[in-house]
């Protein structure tokens, strides 16, 4: 089968997937009517290893999703880019958001700022008072880490871990079907890093791809690390890799990290994958597009669209979190009526959204075919100019 026409088998595999909604209805929980609390408002807290740019977006699209439950108020947004940052949404989500039945306390968000040390302080503090002050209802586990500091033996409040790469690999849950502990759900896609490298493949037939992470547990999960070693022996082709710094609070050395792997790689691959860390911001992809991009090397972004409009040539999309905004939002309200969070779904699979950058095929001479071009979603002109540069 050539390389054009294992694309459009593909392609039609995709667009055979249901477009669908947040889950299946018989698999839903029964009942997602705003309820009280035994009269009181139900108190929701969040943890978060550091913050990220995927963070303030799954977290507003779980707002949004409860409000169009009914569990609040409709929200706007503001457009103010501080409001990006997690600490700072979470401070004005208490205070903006009205509701009759849930309450964001200001002081119950938490961050260990990707810092060994401050994890170590953060999670105690967390897990004490959860223990202790039983003021809390409910957790949003932000990432892995925050995962894996609430699914343990202390902690017994309910908790959704959401924007965990691989909650299984990670230690959180045992599962698709069962989480292993009554208090934790963690959404899972287990396929989604196979179909990205597997459409990746098919379309650019590449034979050394470079991959760039943290040489640790933590790294290797976030860069989906078994799924690109199981579609590697599948598919024939060898993985570079480049070690990078993530578990540091200083943001600068990561995205230098990043930067240098990337200058690295570029001479001694054919494709790249863009994984998920610290270091792959807005500011140092640029610089990781122009080391890249000096060797006609085409990426693919597993975080999504937002980093093929910043100037990766691929991604499969995520829908601007709408769906899954929706389906952990449904999957709250089946805690707040009384469902354990082992007993929910944790399976979610995102309608699938192919995104394209037009002016990134120009750099690197990539001349799509008109098939691709017909079935993207997302089609990008040009590359957002770039923010201040990383080191």
């Amino acid at each position: 089968m050539t390389k054009h026409c294992r694309w459009i088998a593909v392609l039609l595999l995709l667009l055979s997937l249901p477009l669908a909604t947040a889950r299946a209805a018989a698999d839903a929980p029964a009942n997602l009517q705003p309820t009280l609390n035994q009269g009181k408002k139900w108190r929701i807290g969040y943890l978060e290893g550091g913050p990220y740019a995927n963070y303030p977006q799954v977290l507003k699209s779980v707002i949004n999703g409860l409000a169009a439950l009914g569990w609040l108020e409709p929200v706007a947004f503001p457009q103010d880019k501080d409001v990006n940052v997690p600490a700072n949404l979470w401070k004005w989500i208490g205070a903006n958001v009205k509701s009759d039945y849930l309450e964001f306390p200001a002081d119950a968000f938490y961050t260990s700022r990707w810092d060994e040390a401050s994890r170590a302080k953060t999670k105690e503090a967390a897990l004490t008072r959860l223990a202790t002050a039983k003021d809390i209802d409910l957790m949003i586990a932000m990432g892995t880490w925050a995962g894996q500091d609430l699914a343990n033996d202390r902690n017994t409040v309910p908790t959704l871990v959401f924007s965990s790469t691989d909650p299984i690999a990670a230690g959180i849950v045992k599962s698709v079907g069962d989480s292993g502990r009554d208090n934790i759900n963690a959404r899972l896609d287990p396929t989604i890093h196979e179909r990205q490298l597997r459409l990746f493949h098919d379309i650019i037939g590449f034979k050394k791809l470079g991959v760039a992470y943290e040489d640790s547990v933590a790294g290797k999960s976030y860069a989906a690390l078994p799924a690109i070693e199981q579609v590697a022996a599948e598919r024939g082709f060898t993985v570079v890799p480049c070690f990078t710094k993530a578990s540091t609070p200083d943001t600068a050395e990561a995205e230098a990290s990043v930067i240098q792997c990337a200058r690295q790689l570029a001479p001694n691959i054919d494709a790249m994958y863009l994984t998920i860390q610290k270091g792959l911001t807005p500011r140092s992809l640029p610089q990781v597009m122009e080391a890249l991009n000096g060797n006609n090397v085409p990426t693919f972004s597993q975080n999504g669209s937002d980093e093929v409009r910043q100037g990766a040539l691929l991604s499969l999309a995520l829908a601007g979190f709408k769906y899954v905004g929706r389906f952990h939002a449904e999957t709250m309200a089946g805690v707040f009526h009384g469902a354990k969070p082992r007993q929910l779904p944790q399976l979610f699979e995102d309608p699938p959204k192919i995104a394209i950058n037009l002016q990134e095929a120009q750099i690197i001479g990539y001349d799509p075919p008109v098939d691709i071009i017909a079935a993207s979603d997302e089609i990008y002109q040009e590359i957002e100019p770039a923010p201040a540069k990383a080191p």
